[in-house]
């Protein structure tokens, strides 16, 4: 399954690994990674996960999401797709704070506000 996702696809995808900082030049313990593939126009965020134990894991779904705005933007490239957001998660609550927001309608993309979405 990896390699049909990663490794036999035309989308340019890597794995961003997100460490805490290592002792010496050793690589520190592995706390998140986001599996992101390229596109001419941006980043897509496929999937994220992080370490559920750390004790910064409320904000690294922000973090990685603004590295990857850093990344877009050192690429020459305009946006950063963050992937699938599913309303009323917890765990996913953080990337409606990221706007625009968009939604794919029987007439394309459209933008949204999340709060005015009834159920």
């Amino acid at each position: 399954d990896y390699a049909d996702m990663v490794e036999q696809t035309p989308v340019q995808s890597h794995v961003v690994e997100y460490r805490e900082p290592g002792a010496g030049r050793g690589q520190g313990r592995l706390i998140g990674a986001c599996l992101t593939d390229q596109h001419a126009d941006g980043l897509s965020m496929i999937y994220s996960f992080f370490d559920p134990e750390h004790e910064d894991r409320p904000g690294l779904g922000n973090f990685i999401i603004m590295d990857h705005i850093l990344r877009a933007r050192a690429a020459g490239l305009p946006y950063v797709y963050l992937g699938y957001w599913v309303r009323g998660s917890q765990r996913m609550a953080y990337k409606a704070r990221f706007r625009p927001i968009e939604r794919l309608s029987g007439n394309g993309w459209i933008r949204f506000e999340p709060e005015l979405i009834t159920a």
